[in-house]
């Protein structure tokens, strides 16, 4: 069952091979018709109590904000980086989103260890595992795959502020009846995805 999960085993059995930085990489957004991609990166200390990190999206909204805090405080690097529509339309969504986890691996914090959430991943000097489901088997992996959903859905709620007529306070960028609707009602905007199917070929006007 899964709370009966050990999600430090894979990096309690890293620490003991004497890895010391290990950096759990994790993505969001990737099924959305709007907004960036967004990967972020962490690295655990040891030292700190990360048992209770999991996949965020078995958390509540107050979980995954209070775990966030707790994983910028407390862990020994984090960073968040994206890819915004225009690279996901050039690249296409797997390559924008293995871009943004890249940047993480790239952003600093010298790891010497990568624990990639999937199946796929891209050559790098720095040794690393991709993990099927890792997000709910690496405590590294979870911890990314909240800061990257908590600072996502932040983004889109700001922007339903300026765009309110795709429901992105609710559905944050994923596809459902009322941002169709507003895709029909009001077209797309620079946020939109083109690449994917939005169901309209009419751009947002001011």
């Amino acid at each position: 069952m899964s709370h009966l999960i050990n999600r430090l085993e894979i990096e309690s059995n890293l620490w003991s091979q004497n890895f010391e930085r290990i950096m759990g990489l994790d993505e969001v957004g990737r099924g959305c018709l709007s907004g960036p991609v967004v990967a972020a990166g962490v690295i655990l200390s040891p030292h700190k109590e990360n048992s209770r990190y999991k996949d965020s999206k078995t958390l509540s909204e107050t979980e995954r904000i209070r775990l966030a805090k707790k994983i910028r405080n407390e862990s020994l690097f984090w960073t968040v980086q994206l890819c915004g529509p225009d690279e996901i339309d050039r690249l296409n969504i797997l390559k924008a989103s293995i871009t943004a986890m890249v940047r993480c691996m790239e952003a600093g914090g010298a790891p010497d260890y990568l624990l990639v959430d999937g199946n796929r991943f891209t050559t790098t000097l720095i040794p690393h595992q991709c993990i099927v489901k890792g997000d709910d088997r690496s405590a590294s992996i979870a911890a990314a795959s909240i800061l990257a959903k908590v600072h996502r859905d932040t983004l889109m709620k700001k922007l339903h502020q300026e765009y309110p007529f795709y429901g992105w306070n609710t559905n944050v960028g994923y596809p459902t009846k009322i941002h169709y609707r507003g895709l029909q009602e009001y077209g797309y905007t620079d946020h939109h995805r083109r690449s994917f199917n939005l169901k309209t070929d009419k751009k947002y006007q001011l």
